[in-house]
C-alpha cells in the first residue's frame, strides 16, 4: 500500500512544484518505488523531468477514462505510465488538455472522485506516490485532496508567507469531514531559505503559527535548484552536492523516519 503526498498551495511561487518533483526523485534516489502525477495544467512537473511537449496519453485521458469505473484497471492506466531517467521514479505526465478537465467536471457525477479512482488502481504497484496539485483551490485540486494519503503544504520564507493558508486548512477541513477523513497533514515545508533576517523572522513565524506541522528540513534559495528543471532534470542529477539537493534527501528521508 502507498503513501500518496499531495504537494499543495494555492498561492504561486512558493517551491511546490520544485518540491514536487524533487521529493518524488529524493525517494526514487533512496530506491522507493515512487510515481509523480502532474495534476497542474501548466505541466511544470513533467518538464522538470525533461517531458518539454505533451505525451500522446497523459492524465487528461486517464481522468476521462475514470468517468467509468470499470474502465480503472492497471492495465488501462499504464500506457500514461512514463519511464524517466531514474530507475525508481515514473511519472504521468499533464499539458494544457488538463484545463479543459476543470469545466467538464462541473457537471459530473461523483466528480471529486476521478482521480481517487485511479489512485485505487496504482496504489499496490508504488510504495510512494506524490501529486503535484494545481495553484489554485478548484476542482481538480478537490479530486487530488480526496485522493491523497497527506498533504504536505510548502511555505516561502518572505512577507506573506502565511496568506492563503487559512482558506487552504478550510478546505482541507472540509475535504476530511466531506470527502476523505483519512487526508492528513504530512507537513508544512519551509521554502527559499535565504541566509537573512528575513527568512529568519518568517520561519520563526511560521513555526509559532503551524508549530509541530513544520518539518525540520528547510528547503534554501539555491541557483542549482533554480536551474535544474530548464535542463529537465531533479536537482539530484543535475548537481547531487547542491545544498538544494541535499536538502530534499533529508526532507525524503525525514518523512521516512516520521513513517517508521
Amino acid at each position: 500500500m502507498s503513501k500518496v503526498i499531495a504537494v499543495c498551495n494555492q498561492k504561486g511561487g512558493v517551491g511546490k512544484t520544485t518540491t514536487a518533483v524533487n521529493l518524488a526523485a529524493s525517494f526514487a534516489a533512496l530506491e522507493k518505488k515512487t510515481l509523480l502525477i502532474d495534476m497542474d495544467p501548466q505541466g511544470n512537473a513533467s518538464q522538470g523531468l525533461g517531458f518539454m511537449e505533451s505525451q500522446e496519453i497523459d492524465i487528461h485521458e486517464i481522468l476521462d477514462m475514470a468517468d467509468n469505473p470499470d474502465n480503472m484497471t492497471f492495465e488501462n492506466i499504464k500506457p500514461a505510465i512514463v519511464d524517466t531517467t531514474l530507475d525508481y521514479l515514473k511519472v504521468i505526465t499533464s499539458g494544457p488538455d488538463l484545463a479543459v478537465m476543470e469545466i467538464e467536471l462541473v457537471n459530473a457525477m461523483s466528480r471529486e472522485h476521478r482521480l481517487e479512482r485511479v489512485i485505487n488502481v496504482l496504489k499496490n504497484e508504488f510504495e510512494f506516490i506524490i501529486i503535484d496539485a494545481p495553484p489554485s483551490l478548484n476542482l481538480l485540486t478537490l479530486n487530488v485532496l480526496t485522493a491523497a494519503t497527506s498533504v504536505l503544504i510548502p511555505v516561502q520564507c518572505e512577507y506573506y508567507a502565511l496568506q492563503g493558508m487559512t482558506e487552504l486548512f478550510k478546505t482541507i477541513r472540509e475535504v476530511q469531514k466531506n470527502l476523505n477523513a483519512n487526508l492528513k497533514i504530512e507537513g508544512a515545508l519551509l521554502t527559499m531559505f535565504a541566509n537573512n533576517n528575513l527568512s529568519k523572522q518568517v520561519a520563526e513565524e511560521v513555526r509559532e503559527n503551524l508549530a509541530d506541522t513544520v518539518f525540520q528540513t528547510v528547503i534554501p534559495r539555491n541557483v542549482r535548484l533554480s536551474e535544474a528543471p530548464s535542463h529537465g532534470k531533479p536537482v539530484i542529477l543535475y548537481d547531487v552536492q547542491s545544498s538544494g539537493s541535499q536538502s530534499y534527501m533529508k526532507l525524503a528521508e525525514e518523512i521516512l523516519n516520521k513513517d517508521r
